[in-house]
């Protein structure tokens, strides 16, 4: 009987070494360490919200929902499916970003700033014509407060139905403050800093917001064709069904996205509460085995 727990907690962290290196990809360990043990001042201490929304594996939801919702605006949809490469290469992408929210979040003042400064790199080369003739570029402001104010909603709206942790209402509104400082960095013109500013602010984008081709083949390709292995795609329908849920129901009639009215309490959100269970199980294990004992 002794063996099973040596066997489970050996199972526990081959699962987190694989999952973290989906998630972070090859250089993983490597930034990582260089995020949190870097000596230096962070952008946010060490019990604000924004480390408590970012470090859960409710984020797994959040992403997708934020990808989703981002979908819909015509503009960011026509410059992302033509320069990000997230069909292309998807779990490049995803590490690029993940790695980005645990430098942001995580990382040193001056580790944070360089790497806002790198994406505004990239931005200021992005630019081109919508296929109905309309001119973008992606360092234009307005553009990135809608992929911040779709990020922050995302992520949010996930963290409280998912978090292991949810926050108050108080400490909901510090996150959206905290993401600010970030946006800002980004080149975000006076980003919303409470719920209550960053609702209305979505609110003012709906006029803009519509579900185009591009938005219809991003939301097949998430949902019904994930780049995933063959064993992980029940865990990943969980995660996938529930980030259709937490979005506002205007943004699932957009997309023609069907909601399952009472079975979302009673199906979706357990079953999304068992993914991002395991993976928080997953992750904590890693965790736990690179403690000295």
């Amino acid at each position: 009987m002794a063996v099973l727990p040596g066997a489970l907690d050996a199972l526990r962290e081959r699962a987190g070494v694989l999952l973290f290196e989906r998630v972070a990809g090859p250089d993983g360990p490597r930034n990582r360490d260089a995020i949190h043990n870097t000596p230096g001042p962070r952008w946010f201490p060490p019990d604000s919200p924004v480390r408590r929304v970012h470090g859960d594996s409710a984020m797994f939801v959040g992403g997708l929902s934020a990808l989703l919702l981002q979908s819909l605006h015509p503009v960011a949809m026509a410059a992302v499916s033509a320069h990000s490469g997230f069909r292309g290469d998807p779990w490049g992408r995803l590490q690029r970003t993940s790695t980005f929210l645990a430098t942001t979040t995580y990382g040193t003042a001056e580790d944070a700033q360089s790497a806002c400064e790198r994406v505004k790199g990239v931005h200021a080369r992005i630019r081109g014509v919508t296929d109905e003739g309309v001119p973008y570029r992606a360092s234009d402001p307005h553009l990135l407060e809608w992929v911040h104010v779709a990020e922050t909603e995302s992520f949010l709206r996930a963290h409280q139905r998912f978090g292991s942790q949810p926050l108050t209402e108080s400490e909901c509104s510090r996150y959206v403050a905290e993401t600010a400082r970030i946006a800002e960095a980004l080149g975000v013109i006076s980003p919303p800093r409470s719920t209550q500013a960053l609702r209305a602010r979505l609110e003012e984008y709906r006029a803009e917001l519509r579900c185009t081709p591009q938005a219809r083949e991003t939301t097949r390709y998430l949902l019904l064709r994930p780049p995933i292995p063959v064993l992980a795609l029940p865990f990943y329908a969980a995660l996938a069904a529930n980030a259709v849920a937490v979005l506002p129901r205007w943004a699932t009639d957009e997309l023609g996205l069907p909601r399952w009215g009472p079975g979302e309490r009673w199906v979706l959100m357990p079953a999304g509460r068992a993914a991002t269970g395991l993976i928080g199980w997953a992750m904590r294990g890693l965790e736990d085995a690179k403690r000295p004992d």
